[in-house]
Order: C-alpha cells, then structure tokens, then sequence
C-alpha cells in the first residue's frame, strides 16, 4: 500500500511561481498531482516550501571528509548537509597524489551509483600555484589529459566536473576531453587572463569555481578570468554566500551581471560544517576554524567554509534582496540543470522526488524531506 502525505496552507514555490496556501501531494518518494485532503493532512500553514537544495561543490561536514576515502566519512557528511536542507549534493575533492584521488573517487563513485551522492567533482590537482589557495602546492600538476583520464576512469562513469587552471600545458586540450565525456570543465583556482579564460570556454568551460576567489582580481585595463565569465551566456558562475568569501557589493555586482539563471549558490564547506570551532583535516593539510571561519594552519588562507545551504538561502532573501523565486534557481534549479538531474529533483512538480524544505516566515530551517521521507520533521524543527 502506498504512502500519502498531502501538505498544506504553505508558500509553495513552483516553476510558475509563489502559490500562497498551496498544497504539495506526495505519494511513496515522488510528488504527485494534488489529492483532496485526507489521512497524512500536514498543516504547514505560516511557511514557506521550496525545493530541496542542490550543492555542486562541497567538500565535507560533520567532522568529516569527502577526501578521507572512505563511505563512513562520505555518508557522516551527506547526512550533515541534509539535515541542512541540501538533498542532492556532488562531492568534492582536494588536491592529493594522483593515486589517492582515484581511490578516493571509487569510493565516492560508488556512492553515488548507490543514490547518496550526485556524483563526484575533482577541484584539483590540475589547478594554478598562484591561485592554489588551500591546496598542498607539492602535490600540483599540469592537466595532462591521460591524468584527467585516469580520474574520470576512477569515479566509476560519476565524474560530474573537474575545476582546472586552462592556462597549464594540456589545459585546453583538457577542457575538450571533459566536454567531450559530458563532464563539467570549471575554470578555477587559475591565474590566467581574459584572453585565455575566453579560450577556454570556447573549448567547453562551462562553470566558474567560486567566482572571484582564488583568480585574478576584476581590473579596468585587466578585466581578467572575472568579466569573461559573467559576459558569456554559456557559463554558469558558483557563489559561496557566507559573508566571508565575498563582499555583499561583490555579490550582487556577480547576481545582477550573470541574472538569475547562471547563479549556483555552493557551501564550498569542508568538515567542519555543522561543528564547532577547532581544527580539522581539509585533505593533507590541516585548517583551524574561529568564528565559523575556516583557515590553513599554514599560512592562513581561507581554507573553505562552514556554510551550510540553508544559511545561504536565508541570507540571498534577508541580507541580498533576492526574490526567493529567485533564491530557489540559485539554490536548486540551476544547480540541478547543470547536473543532469533535473528530470528527478530542483523543482516541486509532479513526477519528480519529494525533495523539499520547510522554511518559517523568517527562513529558518524547519523541515527537510528527502525521497518522501522526512530528514528533519517540521514538528521536531519547530
């Protein structure tokens, strides 16, 4: 027999836009065409439903690390991040030796194949020394496109994007052997110019690694890697909404210039995450968290976040002005386009995976839904 859950009296935000005191059908995992109310009737009256998040870069939570090679830390982190709201999430990994990496993407390929992940994203080693940020400066290699690969070989057919440097040796030939395998090339953590970050999107670069950090700065005679990513129609630009990555002004100079169809909001958040300050692993280096902000022991690099998605979605709203149609693209739809998986998740309609979060009048978490089981019930988030 069949479970039937029906949700009401909510905001719920749909394609077509906000449906005040709309209802939600879900029957077993999926949404449904609405049903008349009857037994599993949830009030939700005085919130907001949206879509649940979709993070294409995160690195790990709840003390734990999607580069730590094994399913136990891998799932430690998903779990973390659901209970945030983020029901579809790509792992990410950090620079190590070539080896480690492809064992680290079997198992995280693994995963995915298994439905807990949406499949893995290599942000390194083929990244710049002059942009490395918190990546270990030994392990860096040019993106031989043998290497890259070796990878893609290695995330058992899950590979979903690899952020490189296009201006290294083998950058470009690199970008159109990803494209080619419909994998996502993203250009980060590069030190190139506007000329060669073009390049690269005319070779298949479709997304920019959190734009503007690790890259070169925005200047009047140099527009650098920056302008050319939010003047071409093709590239999606991810945005980390902490606070700390970017000025607000930054922010919204990025949102205004891309719009609201080429913004992917990302945690870009690593294990510590939903814990407390302290020091954590973030690959072979080590990062010690004050004030919720992540740095490297070594020099002091910001080293990742501690952003979770749903922090994210209530600032885009209370400190950006987004219009949460909009919020819900950034945070949701675009992300999950850009993944393939927007037959099954980023949206409310019938058909796809009830995936959704309940938020209060004031945006604060208050319920997650993932396959039509509850991560967090609203009434225990109450």
């Amino acid at each position: 027999m069949s479970k039937r859950t029906v949700l009401t009296g909510a905001r719920v935000v749909r394609p077509d836009g906000v449906h005040e005191g709309g209802r939600l059908t879900i029957e077993d995992r999926r949404i449904v065409q609405d049903a008349r109310e009857e037994p599993g009737t949830l009030d939700l009256t005085g919130h907001w439903i949206v879509p649940g998040f979709v993070d294409m870069h995160v690195h790990g939570g709840g003390g734990a690390s999607f580069s730590a090679g094994t399913a136990e830390e891998a799932l430690t982190a998903a779990e973390t991040h659901r209970r945030h709201g983020t029901t579809t999430m790509v792992a990410s990994t950090v620079t190590g030796d070539l080896d480690d990496l492809a064992r680290q993407a079997a198992v995280l390929g693994e995963l995915s194949e298994q439905g807990e992940l949406a499949g893995v994203h290599f942000e390194g080693p083929f990244i710049s020394c002059q942009r490395r940020g918190a990546h270990d400066e030994s392990l860096l290699r040019d993106p031989d496109p043998a290497d890259v690969r070796k990878l893609l070989d290695a995330a058992r057919g899950q590979a979903r994007m690899v952020t490189l440097a296009p201006e290294r040796p083998g950058g470009l030939e690199s970008v159109r052997l990803l494209a080619d395998n419909g994998v996502i090339a993203a250009v980060g953590h590069t030190d190139t110019d506007y000329a060669g970050t073009r390049e690269a999107v005319e070779a298949g670069a479709t997304v920019a690694t959190h734009l503007f950090n690790a890259m070169p700065p925005l200047g009047h005679r140099e527009p650098g890697p920056v302008v050319a990513l939010l003047e071409d129609e093709r590239v999606t630009v991810e945005l980390i909404n902490d606070g700390t990555h970017l000025h607000p002004a930054a922010l919204q100079l990025a949102y205004r210039s891309a719009g609201p169809e080429r913004v992917a909001f990302i945690t870009d958040a690593m294990g510590a995450a939903g814990m407390s300050d302290g020091r954590y692993p973030l690959g072979p280096m080590e990062v010690e968290v004050r004030d919720g902000v992540a740095r490297l022991v070594e020099n002091g690099s910001i080293a990742g976040s501690t952003l979770t998605l749903d922090k994210a979605f209530r600032r885009a709203v209370t400190v950006d002005g987004i219009a949460v149609p909009d919020a819900v693209r950034a945070l949701s739809t675009n992300p999950a386009r850009l993944l393939g998986v927007d037959e099954r998740t980023g949206s409310l309609e019938p058909g796809k995976d009830a995936d959704l979060v309940v938020l209060d009048e004031e945006f604060g978490l208050a319920g997650v839904m993932r396959h039509g089981s509850w991560v967090v019930p609203p009434t225990a988030a109450a």
